[in-house]
């Protein structure tokens, strides 16, 4: 089987489950942090890496920006995910039998309307996957693990409840990045480009940094700003574009940019994902 590919989490995790959808005939290698997983790759222990940027209900994943632009790794296409939560039991306990639930801190306030209704108390843990794991291990009948169904699949779990997520449109966006870079058109419904900056310290800098991108309509789908080496006066950019480097009109955008900033990195060049509409 091709790949590996690295991910964050344990197996059954939703980084899993977005490397069987994006990558079905690779193997897989789970890690314990981010930076491990794009450290498995840059040593070679992996081909690509699944990282998730982003989700819709909770917003930008920490820390993962920060870690993008040193990791000398390039993003090549993007996956959605939607987060199905299953609440995960051992073998022949029932609904009525669950007092607690764990999952991530994160994902716990994403079904807490289902939880509140059946009284279930809800307990945070390190890991979703990890905490399907440990119920399977070592759980007692009145635990349950919020999870997804690959889970339950890979540690021998009941699903009681699948779906139980608040909100029906819990997606998460994932990059699946690789050491060297791709600038091959791909796809049919066109290509993005992600990029990293900062700007110079000149007045209405980044007015006049984005005034690029207008004027060229270049459409730019996402800009996000984070603090850099622990000072408040030094913020970085991370921006998504739609179009390629060798558009004309991205061309014409970048080199204004440039000209308004005093670090500018493309992050990767890739086929736009039909389910972002």
């Amino acid at each position: 089987m091709p790949g590996p590919i690295a991910f964050q989490g344990a197996l059954g995790a939703y980084s899993h489950e977005a490397c069987q959808a994006a990558r079905p005939d690779w193997e897989v290698l789970p890690c314990r942090t981010f930076e491990d997983t794009i450290e498995a790759v840059r040593a070679g222990r992996a081909r690509a890496a699944m990282l998730p940027v982003e989700n819709s209900i909770y917003g930008r994943v920490a820390d993962i920006h920060r870690l993008l632009p040193e990791s000398g790794l390039h993003i090549v296409d993007e996956a959605f995910v939607r987060v199905k939560i299953a609440l995960l039991a051992r073998p022949g306990v029932k609904l009525k039998d669950v007092k607690t639930a764990r999952a991530h801190l994160v994902l716990l306030p994403q079904c807490a309307a289902f939880l509140r209704a059946h009284g279930i108390t809800p307990e945070a843990a390190s890991d979703n996957a990890g905490a399907a794991a440990d119920l399977a291990a070592n759980g007692r009948n009145d635990e349950a693990a919020l999870a997804s169904a690959l889970a339950a699949r890979t540690y021998g779990l009941d699903v009681l409840a699948e779906g139980i997520e608040d909100e029906d449109t819990n997606t998460t966006r994932f990059l699946i990045m690789e050491p060297d870079a791709r600038m091959d058109r791909r796809g049919s419904t066109g290509m993005m480009t992600t990029f990293v900056f900062e700007v110079r310290n000149i007045p209405a800098a980044l007015y006049k940094a984005m005034g690029g991108f207008a004027t060229n309509g270049v459409n730019m789908t996402k800009l996000e700003s984070y603090m850099v080496g622990g000072s408040f006066t030094a913020t970085r950019f991370y921006a998504d574009i739609e179009g390629h480097p060798d558009d004309r009109n991205v061309q014409l955008a970048l080199e204004e940019l440039a000209y308004f900033t005093s670090y500018l990195k493309v992050l990767g060049t890739y086929p736009r994902d039909p389910r972002r509409d």
